[in-house]
C-alpha cells in the first residue's frame, strides 16, 4: 500500500512539474517594451502576413500563427533565448504561447495586443 501511495505521489509530481514548465509569461506593455528590449529576445508578431505590413513593432518577424506551417516556422527560432510575442488584441498570441512553450520555448506573451502599442510602429 506505502509503495502504491509514493507511486501515487511521485507520478502527480511529475505532472505538476510538466505543467508547470509549459506556462508563458503574459505581461503589460510596460513589462513587454523591457523586456524586447534585452540583448536575445527574439520578437514575433504572429499575426498574419497583411496585418503584420500594416505596421508591425520595429524587429518583429511574423510568424502567423494560423498559418499551416506555423510549428514548422517556430522551429527556426532559438529556444534558449526568450521569445516574445504578440498579436493584435492578445487572443492569438495566448494560442501561439501554448504552441510554443509546448515545443519548448520560454515565451513572454503582450496580453493587450498590438491595439494597446503606443510605442514606435514599423512598415
Amino acid at each position: 500500500m506505502k509503495i502504491k501511495y509514493l507511486l501515487t505521489c511521485l507520478a502527480l509530481m511529475i505532472m505538476i512539474s510538466c505543467q508547470a514548465q509549459s506556462e508563458f509569461k503574459s505581461v503589460g506593455i510596460d513589462e513587454f517594451k523591457t523586456e524586447i528590449s534585452k540583448s536575445g529576445v527574439q520578437l514575433v508578431d504572429v499575426r498574419t502576413a497583411q496585418e503584420y505590413s500594416e505596421g508591425h513593432i520595429p524587429g518583429a518577424m511574423n510568424i502567423d500563427v494560423n498559418a499551416p506551417d506555423f510549428e514548422e516556422k517556430i522551429k527556426a527560432l532559438d529556444k534558449k533565448e526568450n521569445v516574445a510575442i504578440y498579436c493584435r488584441s492578445g487572443r492569438r498570441s495566448k494560442t501561439a504561447a501554448n504552441k510554443m512553450t509546448a515545443a519548448g520555448f520560454k515565451v513572454i506573451e503582450l496580453n493587450t495586443g498590438f491595439l494597446s502599442w503606443d510605442g514606435t510602429v514599423e512598415k
